[in-house]
């Protein structure tokens, strides 16, 4: 007898998320799973002493290389390869060397959001994330930004929504640094954008219900029939 398989719930909330954005006018950009040190932290105006670059946090390769610790490396390369406007999402596998448990995981998967053009301001951030969450979680859903620093954009806004009652905060994101923008080879005073970056597994956990992360690798079938 064969079994029939299932989806994966990562792979039903990444489908449902693709077409969200693909209504807005973005499109799905794929990048190299294994970067460059310049690529994953340089480019992005990450410091030289920066922590996320210990090898308590990031695999190395024996060349020198990583694997990607999130899906915002693509933005550089999405922003040397294509022309304006553009409006990219980046989802895919990272990698980052800790211990798992109910809530980590060494593998995991993010999507980044990149909306690059002439005069993009704050409010087509702010705009763009309150429509997702609401397409994806709920037109009920209560969104609210709070001031964050993050290295890669400026300014920089932690994403709150208020689900079932209760205050979580879901992803960081921002207008895209100047320095990242001259490191795409495009001019920072003429060209804008925002960008953002949630972590996938963490969005499936909440819409489902699920409460260990571990499930999504663990290959049980029983598991996965749900979906």
């Amino acid at each position: 007898m064969i079994t029939k398989g299932n989806l994966h719930p990562i792979t039903v909330f990444l489908r449902q998320t693709v077409k969200i954005f693909d209504s807005l006018g973005f499109e799905v950009y794929k990048s190299p799973e294994v970067e460059t040190e310049w690529y994953n932290f340089d480019s992005l105006n990450v410091s030289a002493d920066h922590p996320s670059r210990d090898i308590q946090d990031t695999f190395y390769l024996t060349d020198g290389r990583v694997l990607r610790t999130h899906t915002s490396s693509g933005q550089i390369h999405a922003g040397k390869e294509k022309k304006l406007p553009i409006r990219v999402i980046i989802p895919g596998r990272c990698y980052r060397n800790e211990a798992t448990d109910a809530t980590h995981e060494a593998t995991f998967y993010q999507m980044d959001a990149l909306y690059l053009d002439k005069d993009v301001r704050v409010g087509h951030l702010f705009w763009t994330l309150e429509t997702y969450f609401k397409e994806i979680l709920g037109e009920n859903i209560e969104v609210r930004f709070r001031p964050h620093h993050y290295p890669f954009v400026e300014p920089g806004f932690d994403v709150d929504i208020k689900f079932k009652g209760k205050w979580m905060e879901m992803l960081g994101s921002g207008m895209v640094h100047p320095k990242v923008i001259k490191n795409m080879g495009l001019d920072a005073e003429k060209v804008s954008g925002f960008a953002f970056g949630l972590g996938i597994d963490r969005f499936v956990l909440l819409k489902y219900g699920i409460e260990d992360i571990r499930n999504f690798y663990a290959g049980d079938l029983r598991f996965l029939k749900q979906f």
